[in-house]
């Protein structure tokens, strides 16, 4: 009687398993259809400022297109690919099975048709207005903050079941990053704050939170559990993680007003979220060095594996485009680089040198784990070196070109001016943005052999 209890339970965690791993499987494979989408209309949108009669219909405009691409690569991409990532974590480093699969398989379809849904009304003009990263209209809105809630209870969940006592730091920085994304998206909709400078004060802390609360909580919080994992050695400091997530949590939510620097906004708010910009340097200096600690004499690992290079060039970027960020807040340069190239260029900076590319090294070092498939390594190195250089290109050249926007409006010439002196670097734009796609669509490969392909027999050292 006891051994066919055991053989039920066994079968029962075998199923779990199986089912987990279809899970992360399909979060990777469904959010890699909006990467490659979403990247593809962002490089048409890259033509347009060169031949600005490409595709001069209504539906193929820029300000429609324009607001597909940010928000699908936010909500489609990144949202769909770090959950399926926070949900491998969370079951790993909890030692058990994750829990509540049905509703890891509800919030995946939440998430794909809010993507859905909004691309096609954005499509049609249907929009919340020039809202930044926040277009989609409430019904959408809503779908997606569904799916962020049934994924936050999931991860809770998963992480309430497990072994130990102590919850790992990977897990207080993705339940931390659902659970202030459940309030972000709340407050973001009381209808107040739709109006005048409410809406105004309100939009900075969405469009900012929405990238510093919800995806660099996810991706810091995968990084914390596959950096180690794949160097085989502990983090380098824990407490430096603890001090990363609490400082972040103290300084980000404000520091979304230092974007209407200038504006009606009070001049002691615009002030203040300078200040905690500042502020910043203390969870990112903490967190990248952490990280940098741990990588530390395991440079010959890094080199040979196909995931640790993406971990580090994202943590490199983490480094660079968040200091940037602070920067960028202080008055005196937000004169000249404020609605500029400079800012799209530093918006790449995060949400695609730091973001995707530690994304990538996630959905590389761990996907092969659940599955027993491996990429080809060829193909990961061409995918790494086109999207690093292109990347890197593309925000050397609109960087420059920013500046020089900027300075020939402080100059007072004609707006003119400032295209024609950026003109010549949005051609280089749109060919960097050409090896980005490319490098998308070898990662779509990869990702096939990682899931569906056939499992290969390890190679021969």
């Amino acid at each position: 009687m006891t051994a066919a209890i055991a053989h039920r339970q066994l079968t029962a965690e075998s199923a779990g398993e199986i089912e987990s791993v279809r899970i992360f499987s399909a979060f990777t494979i469904t959010a890699t259809f909006w990467l490659l989408l979403t990247t593809a209309v962002g490089l048409l949108l890259s033509f347009k400022f060169t031949y600005p009669d490409l595709g001069a219909y209504q539906m193929l405009s820029f300000g429609r297109l324009r607001a597909i691409h940010t928000n699908g690569t936010f909500y489609g991409w990144a949202s769909v690919a770090l959950t399926g990532l926070a949900f491998y974590v969370a079951a790993r480093s909890s030692g058990v099975q994750l829990q509540q699969r049905r509703l890891a398989w509800a919030a995946l379809w939440c998430y794909n048709i809010a993507a859905v849904a909004g691309t096609i009304t954005l499509d049609l003009g249907i929009s919340n207005g020039s809202q930044e990263y926040r277009e989609w209209v409430w019904p959408v809105a809503f779908i997606f903050l569904l799916a962020v809630v049934l994924s936050g209870i999931v991860v809770v969940a998963t992480v309430m079941a497990r072994a130990g006592h102590d919850i790992y730091i990977s897990n207080w920085y993705t339940i931390g990053a659902f659970i202030f994304t459940t309030i972000l998206g709340i407050t973001a909709a009381i209808p107040v704050y739709q109006f005048g400078l409410g809406q105004v004060a309100v939009q900075g802390f969405y469009m900012h939170n929405a990238v510093g609360m919800w995806f660099t909580f996810l991706a810091l919080g995968m990084t914390y559990y596959a950096l180690p994992k794949l160097l085989n050695r502990p983090i380098y400091s824990y407490a430096l993680g603890v001090l990363g997530f609490w400082t972040n949590l103290v300084f980000y939510p404000i520091i979304g007003a230092h974007h209407y620097e200038f504006s009606p906004l009070p001049w002691w708010f615009q002030t203040l979220a300078i200040v905690f910009s500042v502020g910043m340097l203390v969870p990112v200096w903490a967190g990248s060095g952490n990280f940098f600690l741990t990588m530390k004499g395991r440079w010959a690992i890094i080199r040979r594996s196909y995931a640790l290079p993406f971990f580090f060039v994202g943590i490199l970027y983490y480094f660079v485009g968040s200091t940037q960020g602070t920067l960028e807040a202080f008055r005196s340069l937000q004169a000249i680089w404020h609605l500029t190239n400079f800012t799209v260029g530093h918006s790449h900076l995060t949400m695609y040198g730091f973001i995707t590319f530690v994304t990538w090294g996630g959905i590389y070092g761990l996907l092969p784990m659940a599955t027993g498939k491996r990429p080809n390594v060829l193909l990961v190195g061409l995918h790494f070196w086109l999207a690093f250089l292109g990347v890197t290109i593309y925000v050397i050249v609109l960087s420059v070109a920013g500046t020089i926007q900027g300075l020939t409006w402080a100059n007072g010439d004609p707006f003119i001016a400032s295209v024609e002196a950026a003109a010549p670097f949005w051609s280089a734009r749109a060919v960097s943005g050409t090896m980005m796609l490319l490098a998308h669509v070898i990662f779509a490969i990869n990702v096939w052999k990682m899931t569906a392909g056939p499992v290969e027999p390890e190679p021969v050292r």
